[in-house]
């Protein structure tokens, strides 16, 4: 029997391979993508993705969006109660495993477990301890496009987001950036690849700068002080 699961949709490439081996997966039936909006600025939290974006890819790829509303900068006890009833209506529907594209960060996965086990769901990464220049390289070698939405301004430039991530790229990252990302350095927005039915057409837009004051969204658990980041919009075309 199939299990019903739900997927943390970041609307990135670490999300996208993810969703990719699970499709795969016959002991699991995907019925809806997740993903933390923050209804300040209605995009994507953290990523800085326009919600129409969101919703022109989740559309290419076949699954139902549900999105989850979070202020601004939502303290953690506005976050858990929020999360609390999502994660109850989930369950009353029947889901009984979730999905996440983490890949080393451990504070945040024994987070995420305990938390849904209170609800009697269990969790999935399917990226668990890979090597993560294995995993962009198979990201890439499988077709998958991204391109980059969001950047550390303690690593990079303003022209460093809105390039598309190819090997090159990866290969002249600073030596002390995660090739996917995941201290946080950067995230991407994925509109190719198997997963999809068609590419999501859009045009790179304004970047602008924002500094912000522990974060406190799902993709940021852990993360606490003042950083900035580099955002690039993209415009759905």
């Amino acid at each position: 029997m199939s299990n019903k699961t739900y997927f943390n949709w970041s609307s990135g490439k670490d999300s996208a391979l993810a969703l990719y081996y699970l499709l795969q997966d016959s002991n699991y039936t995907i019925g809806k993508l997740v993903t933390s909006v923050n209804t300040h600025f209605n995009r994507v939290s953290m990523h800085g993705l326009p919600l129409n974006l969101l919703k022109a890819q989740t559309n290419a790829i076949g699954i139902p969006l549900q999105t989850i509303g979070l202020p601004e900068q939502p303290s953690m006890e506005d976050y858990e109660t929020i999360m609390t009833k999502v994660v109850s209506t989930l369950k009353a529907e029947g889901f009984t495993h979730s999905v996440f594209g983490d890949i080393f960060l451990e504070d945040l996965k024994r987070y995420r477990e305990n938390n849904l086990a209170k609800f009697q769901i269990k969790t999935i990464f399917p990226l668990w301890k890979k090597d993560t220049r294995d995993l962009i390289n198979e990201f890439l070698d499988l077709g998958f496009k991204a391109v980059i939405v969001c950047a550390n301004a303690q690593y990079f430039s303003e022209d460093f987001v809105g390039q598309t991530i190819t090997k090159e790229l990866i290969e002249n990252l600073p030596k002390e950036v995660d090739v996917c990302g995941e201290n946080g350095e950067f995230h991407t927005f994925c509109y190719d690849g198997p997963i999809f039915k068609r590419p999501v057409s859009f045009a790179i837009g304004e970047k602008v700068y924002r500094e912000y004051n522990s974060p406190k969204t799902d993709d940021a658990i852990c993360d606490s002080g003042k950083t900035g980041f580099w955002f690039c919009d993209l415009v759905l075309k």
